[in-house]
């Protein structure tokens, strides 16, 4: 049993802001975007990337559509030093995308990061120092104005640095380490120290990075903290606010997306949320929920499963089946009320109208996805999802009646397997219960005219002794051939229809029966060339599954 919290955890104090301004508004359009992948998401790995994989994935980053990069810490790692120079030396870098290498406010460390970044035409330095009281008093064991005296003497060495080498042009990138557990006076100090110390004004700007470093409140919180800042920061218009969320608490996304309504411009992250401990926000499923609002998030996510598997790939970590968007199965439907309600949905969407098929917030196809996986069967599925399935991939459009008559085949057939059960093999059920009861017994069949108007039909069918010949009369070709059966099975219901358009095409028949003595009714389907056979033989198989063709079959065959 777990102790009472109350005596080891502190709530996070409320933020006071009674005039907040961020729950009224909307987000209109995507931040500006800062892959971390190559640095933080990199040193959250088992094994972290060699040279190759990361270069594999800056390429791919670049492709994806990301601006501003965070290649590595040239400082701390050797391969992250050789990597910018790769990159740098090797013109690999679009004219549109700026690296950015990251540092502490240490002295030798500023000016090895320099080092890595000679000769780009562009570069974003990203420094940092920890400000929250617990990393004062325990880590540095420094004040608050030692604190602001180690941020002005280090940013003033990167401004310093930065003026020495005019041919690129340098942003400086700011964060207050651990910013969401910082008093927020002392961290609007720290970063309006930031700001003086590099001089930030036109042509000059800074970006200030706001991380919650690690989650430690509700995300409204951290809204209040980001708006608390914006409305505070000096030389505001020359500032680009950012943030960069992790996921401890598992709301990441959440408190990014809360952030951007705050004042927030820009937001740092990794592909699918890698990163230290619960990982950092990921910007695949921030970026698409920007998407189903309706708003551009400027990334191309339009092959979600490339990007995947390259995230894996170089990274080694597996995406979960369940993860947003990206998952094998997210849009796949095991429930058989959620895939009714997608097979309807599918049925009523227009080419040109709002996204609105139940259970699917995002069209597969617009991230590369098809619809083959969508619905699923198992032993947990319904009527919907086999219908959909088999009208899919077969063209059968069963009637309501044999949905329900046939979603207990199938569901008992999985609970036997306890396994998925496959569009292949729920083919082979359909054929198995309605098409195979007809084709077993049938033989040939001879339309003929008889008098007063009626249709007289010569059917052979197989018994166990050979070949039987059967003659009926009707209204039409169904009714003669129950009447030469000379059974009582009634026809309650008839439907045709093509199973494909193609000039071969084959005619699928239904034909729903009962009889005397049996309970409810009995489906039956027939498929061929000709509509007339598919029609005897779905008679047939109707007959046969309500048990009416045992004593036809086993009289003595009259040899044809």
């Amino acid at each position: 049993m777990i102790s009472d919290p109350s005596s080891k955890y502190r709530p996070f104090p409320p933020i006071d802001l009674p005039d907040r301004r961020w729950p009224s508004r909307q987000i209109a359009a995507a931040p500006i975007w800062l892959s971390t992948d190559l640095r933080d998401g990199n040193q959250a790995l088992f094994e972290p990337m060699n040279r190759e994989r990361k270069l594999q994935l800056f390429d791919e980053l670049v492709r994806i559509g990301f601006k501003e990069i965070e290649v590595g810490f040239p400082a701390a790692s050797q391969i992250d030093f050789d990597v910018v120079r790769t990159l740098i030396e090797g013109r690999r870098i679009p004219d549109d995308v700026v690296p950015m290498v990251m540092t502490q406010a240490r002295e030798d460390l500023i000016v090895r990061s320099f080092e890595a970044l000679r000769g780009a035409s562009r570069a974003i330095v990203h420094m940092y120092n920890a400000t929250a009281p617990v990393w004062r008093r325990v880590v540095f064991g420094m004040t608050v104005p030692e604190v602001m005296q180690l941020i002005e003497r280090h940013v003033s060495l990167v401004r310093q640095l930065a003026d020495a080498h005019p041919e690129t042009e340098w942003v400086l990138q700011y964060s207050p380490e651990t910013f969401c557990a910082t008093e927020l006076p002392v961290a609007l100090e720290a970063c309006n120290t930031a700001i003086r110390a590099w001089d930030a004004g036109p042509g000059r700007p800074i970006i200030i990075n706001l991380p919650t470093t690690v989650e430690g409140a509700t995300p409204n919180v951290f809204a209040d903290q980001i708006e608390w800042m914006d409305r505070r920061l000096e030389r505001r218009e020359h500032v680009v606010l950012s943030v960069h969320p992790h996921n401890d608490r598992g709301t990441g996304v959440a408190c990014a997306e809360l952030a951007l309504m705050a004042g927030a411009q820009r937001v740092e992250g990794c592909l699918f949320g890698n990163g230290e401990r619960s990982g950092n926000v990921d910007l695949v499923t921030l970026a698409l929920n920007l998407y189903t609002q309706g708003i551009a998030p400027g990334l191309d996510f339009s092959d979600i499963a490339g990007v995947a598997r390259v995230a894996e790939s170089c990274t080694g970590l597996p995406i979960h089946p369940r993860h947003p968007y990206a998952g094998d199965l997210v849009f796949t439907a095991f429930s058989g009320s959620h895939q009714d309600a997608i097979r309807k949905g599918f049925a009523a969407q227009s080419a040109d109208g709002f996204w609105e098929v139940p259970y699917l917030p995002i069209d597969p196809k617009d991230l590369g996805r098809t619809y083959d996986s969508i619905v699923r069967v198992n032993s947990q599925s319904g009527k919907g999802g086999i219908a959909f399935l088999l009208e899919r991939d077969r063209g059968v459009t069963m009637p309501r009646r044999m949905q329900v008559e046939f979603s207990a085949v199938v569901q008992a057939h999985a609970d036997a397997s306890e396994a998925e059960v496959g569009s292949d093999e729920l083919w082979s059920l359909f054929a198995a219960t309605y098409l195979a009861p007809g084709e077993a017994v049938y033989r040939s069949h001879r339309l003929f005219d008889a008098p007063h108007g009626q249709q007289g039909i010569d059917i052979e069918i197989a018994t166990g002794a050979g070949r039987r010949a059967l003659r009926g009369f009707g209204n039409g070709p169904i009714d003669a051939a129950v009447n030469a059966l000379g059974l009582p099975l009634r026809v309650d219901s008839y439907e045709e229809r093509a199973l494909d358009v193609s000039a071969q095409a084959q005619a699928l028949a239904i034909v729903e029966a009962a009889t005397p003595g049996i309970a409810g009714t009995r489906f039956g389907a027939g498929r061929h060339a000709n509509i007339v056979t598919a029609s005897i033989l779905a008679v047939l198989a109707a007959g046969a599954r309500l048990g009416l063709l045992c004593a036809v079959t086993a009289e003595e065959a009259s040899v044809v």
